[in-house]
């Protein structure tokens, strides 16, 4: 402990005595570890911190998986788990249950208790000052119990709460009660209206529960009974007790004598006979998918994580335009809720049933852990965050090599020093530790320097996270004991990685010339002069080269985000103000939705300052998309096409500014029409649809689009009697959902019955007729609120926030290493100048010029920046390849971006030889002759 202390204070005296070296080496060494710290909280945030519950080790989440989809009318996401249900997916699998098997799973003897929750979708909350929309959970009664979660004030539900003769109640969120309600603690025993709807609030979760999934956090929990109470029946088609209706996601926790194989094999046991043998089978053994109607985020990739505002759901035998079968996916966090009407369930009764399941379809259920199951928002950010820790990683790599250059010139400096240790009786091993012990202060030092950065780094991340999301995050990086022992690793690796090569350079000292008299630095050029790959050389070129690394993968980004910008999205996206607006909240029946809609159409666009006004059921580039499924003449009947499907109200295309090829527009038949299709039974007269010019080419070609019907069907058991769609318009090819997808077929129709999201075009500034807006509302309704408002440009950012977010970081972090790669290329040219001092007043004395001089220092470093710049390439072109699932418009091995980063690297590197270049050209002949 002596001889550690009197290292400490010896290594202190040593660096007080180079302040500029010290300074220098701690900025560098807090830049490094502190932009790794900052990534590293993120990823803590998202990816590694606990389940606000007790004993998550002890939870399970129930995950379904089968060979083919099952023969179901209902499914629904809140996006907890991985679920894949696209069209003709080969392994369909979710982790929804309908609420019959949930009650069965409850009552086997494995779990000490089970949570099923559900997404109760848009709530209008009235009695609590303005209206308002919050985002609320369904849950059973065992919900809080399960989870160990407590009641801050009140209490929380029980399972007498969850029943259709209970009086409603509802538990806060922590952070809802002290921003809605002031933090009162009178709020027990308040009542709210919730869409009509009076409940009783009986609790407030404790405050680190927000929701069980990670990124899902909800203003209010209501029980399971009470969700038939605040739904439109239409959406709720009795769920409760259909079979067919998969829309609840089960937690469980074990029991302490149950191991999870015993556990799993009595649950998928119980779910495989449900399966196979129930009275209503739901695995059809062939003839191909049952027929449905989904919402999907860009086409039919399977989405692993949404965000609790939009419950995402499928539904079969429902009364959509023309009641032709549709299929798709799931929509995203960014989409509004599902705006589908729903039909009453089918009958389903067990003398109907017939046994049409085998064993080949092989559903199974498995028990996942809860935190490796809940997956919710985290998919969604994974895959850039651990790019941005590869980026963080190499810049770590830069300043430890950067701070090892620097360790070597100054050891350099200090042979004499180190030679009269050695002499007088030091150890090598005794100087290695000197030495090393220096580092680890610096390092530590920088650690804790780069705290404080990453701190700030972090809170500038997740805010700009955070203005593009419609809702609060539901993630918060901070410093907690986990980031802070990263930090405290990082650090120690650090100054051991950095200091090892000078310490052990220093040790391996030959005392005779070392000690004798004017054998200094300049001594050394014929020891370390003829090694042009020397120590320093080597680590310069491997920053040069990790710089590359960062600066091509910044680039290959910086490119995708302008290419995705740059796109022509079909459709005139300046001065659009967007917002959704829910009547059926306030209690609005079909027809009534129709007229308000109307009514609000024609008065927005007699606002002055409103060109016009349209809406739709999905706002375009939100990220939500609806695709549908229809018979084309001339193809098998058991052969099912699709196309995109947009409703849309009466100016939408005029209000977009999408040109209209032939034909015409939508007129008040059509929308008669429409709305008289959309019920149970349909009419004799087809639906009218538009289409873009993609469905022209790939369905009629050259034949005359107009006047073509198809979709016509006699109905079946999944679907209703369809007159199927009359084309009578065709408008130019738009974008639909996302800005990297391919425009696809789609068909718009006329909108009918259900809620709808607003476009007004504006003359000026959007952001300006806000409050009018907001006034021509309530002056219809002041009961009703806006969500989701926002201009058609922000909504476009905010569909790109995850490609600005990465291109600004990488960028940011690609500056740094070029400035750190370029300060060590300068730190070793200074030191080699200072190093060559006599060589270089020899060569001026016998004749030099400045400009040979400065060739010759140049020379060194445009060489070294080259060769590290060959090197940097190479490996570039092997890292740059996991970036293609990021990447748009632009290929990983893009060879402009390649030549421009190497060009400016050059250029940059040339700039940091000329300052010691032109240094040396200043050395006096006389003097350096003198020296030493």
């Amino acid at each position: 402990m002596q001889t550690l202390l009197q290292d400490l204070r010896y290594g202190l005296r040593m660096l007080a005595k180079s302040p500029g070296f010290t300074a220098i080496a701690v900025l560098t060494l807090a830049l490094g570890i502190g932009a790794n710290t900052a990534i590293f909280s993120l990823i803590d945030a998202v990816m590694l911190r606990s389940l606000p519950v007790e004993n998550q080790s002890q939870l399970v989440v129930l995950r379904w998986s089968a060979r083919k989809e099952p023969k179901i009318h209902g499914y629904m996401t809140s996006g907890d788990c991985a679920t894949d249900l696209r069209f003709e997916a080969p392994n369909p699998s979710g982790c929804s249950f309908s609420e019959p098997m949930f009650r069965k799973i409850a009552q086997q003897n494995v779990f000490s208790g089970v949570a099923a929750f559900s997404n109760a979708g848009r709530l209008n909350l009235t009695g609590n000052g303005p209206a308002s929309v919050i985002n609320g959970q369904l849950a059973n009664g065992d919900f809080f119990r399960a989870l160990g979660v407590k009641a801050s004030l009140g209490r929380v539900f029980e399972p007498s709460d969850d029943s259709p003769s209970a009086a409603p109640v509802a538990v806060l969120n922590y952070g809802y009660w002290q921003s809605a309600f002031g933090g009162a603690r009178d709020v027990i025993g308040r009542s709210i209206q919730l869409n009509g709807i009076s409940f009783t609030i009986v609790g407030v979760a404790e405050k680190r529960f927000a929701g069980i999934t990670p990124g899902n956090d909800f203003d209010i929990w209501l029980p399971l009974s009470d969700g038939q109470r605040i739904s439109d029946p239409r959406r709720w088609s009795n769920r409760q007790g259909d079979v067919t209706f998969w829309w609840l996601t089960v937690v469980g926790r074990l029991k302490p004598e149950i191991q999870l194989p015993q556990a799993q094999a009595t649950l998928s046991g119980l779910f495989r006979n449900e399966m196979l043998h129930g009275s209503v089978p739901l695995f059809a053994a062939g003839g191909g998918p049952p027929a449905f109607h989904r919402q999907v985020p860009g086409g039919a990739n399977p989405t692993p994580g949404n965000a609790p505002g939009a419950p995402n759901m499928v539904f079969k035998n429902m009364p959509a335009p023309a009641g032709a079968k549709q299929f798709g996916g799931i929509p995203p966090s960014s989409a509004p809720p599902m705006k589908a009407m729903v039909g009453p369930p089918p009958d389903a009764s067990p003398a109907e049933a017939a046994t049409l399941s085998t064993p080949a379809d092989e559903p199974s259920l498995a028990l996942v852990p809860a935190h490796a199951g809940l997956s919710g928002s985290r998919t969604r950010y994974a895959q850039p965050l651990y790019v941005l820790m590869l980026a963080v990683g190499i810049i770590l790599l830069i300043a430890c090599a950067n701070v090892a250059g620097l360790m070597l010139a100054r050891s350099a400096a200090r042979k004499k020093e180190m030679a009269v240790r050695l002499a007088l009786g030091a150890g090598r091993t005794r100087i290695v530790r000197q030495l090393l012990t220096e580092s680890l202060m610096l390092s530590a030092v920088g650690g804790a320097l780069g705290i404080f950065f990453a701190y700030w780094c972090a809170q500038v991340i997740v805010s700009f996270v955070s203005s593009n999301q419609t809702r609060a995050l539901g993630f918060s990086a901070g410093l907690d004991m986990r980031v802070l022992a990263f930090t405290a690793v990082i650090s120690l690796f650090t100054g051991i990685l950095f200091g090892l090569a000078p310490a052990f350079r220093s040790a391996r000292l030959d005392l005779t010339p070392a000690l004798k008299e004017g054998a200094g630095i300049s001594s050394s050029i014929a020891h370390d002069g003829g090694r042009w790959f020397s120590v320093g050389n080597a680590l310069v070129v491997a920053q040069v080269a990790l710089a590359i690394v960062v600066l091509v993968g910044a680039g290959l980004l910086v490119r995708t985000l302008g290419n995705l910008r740059n796109i022509n999205v079909g459709f005139d996206s300046r001065n659009i103000v967007m917002f959704d607006i829910d009547p059926s909240l306030a209690g609005y029946k079909d027809s009534q939705i129709d007229s308000f809609y109307r009514d609000l159409q024609g008065r927005l666009s007699q606002t002055p300052g409103v060109k016009s006004a349209s809406y739709s059921s999905l706002p375009l580039l939100s990220g939500g998309l609806m695709i549908t499924g229809f018979h084309w003449p001339g193809t098998p009947q058991d052969r099912m096409s699709k196309a995109n499907f947009l409703a849309v109200g009466p100016n939408f295309f005029d209000t977009m500014q999408i040109s209209l090829f032939a034909g015409r527009g939508f007129n008040a038949s059509d929308y008669a029409i429409a709305a008289s299709n959309s019920g149970k039974e349909s009419s004799a007269v087809p639906t009218p649809v538009i289409v873009n010019q993609a469905f022209v080419s790939e369905y009629l070609g050259k034949e005359n689009p107009i006047g073509k019907q198809f979709g016509e069907s006699a109905g079946d058991e999944d679907s209703p009697k369809s007159s199927g769609y009359e084309i009578v318009g065709v408008v130019r090819d738009a974008k639909y959902n996302d800005l990297r997808q391919e425009i696809s077929a789609t068909m718009y129709a006329p909108q009918s019955g259900t809620g709808a999201s607003f476009e007004v075009r504006t003359a000026a500034d959007p952001q300006a007729l806000l409050p009018a807006i907001r006034n021509v509302v309530a002056q219809l309704n002041p009961n009703l609120p806006l969500f989701h408002v926002s201009t058609q440009s922000e909504q476009i950012d905010r569909l790109l926030f995850q490609e600005r977010l990465i291109a600004r970081l990488s960028a940011f972090f690609g500056v740094l290493a070029l400035v750190l790669a370029c300060v060590g290329l300068y730190g070793l040219l200074s030191y080699e100048v200072s190093r060559r001092t006599r060589e270089i007043g020899i060569r001026m004395a016998l004749g030099a010029q400045d400009a040979d001089v400065l060739r010759l220092v140049v020379k060194q470093g445009f060489a070294l920046a080259l060769v590290g710049a060959a090197v940097g390439i190479g490996a570039a072109l092997g890292v740059t390849r996991y970036l293609t699932s990021m990447l748009y418009g632009v290929r990983p091995n893009d060879p402009l971006t390649i030549a421009v980063v190497a060009v400016l690297l050059w250029l940059v590197a040339l700039a940091a030889c000329y300052i010691p270049a032109r240094r040396a050209t200043r050395v006096d002949p006389l003097v350096a002759l003198r020296y030493e």
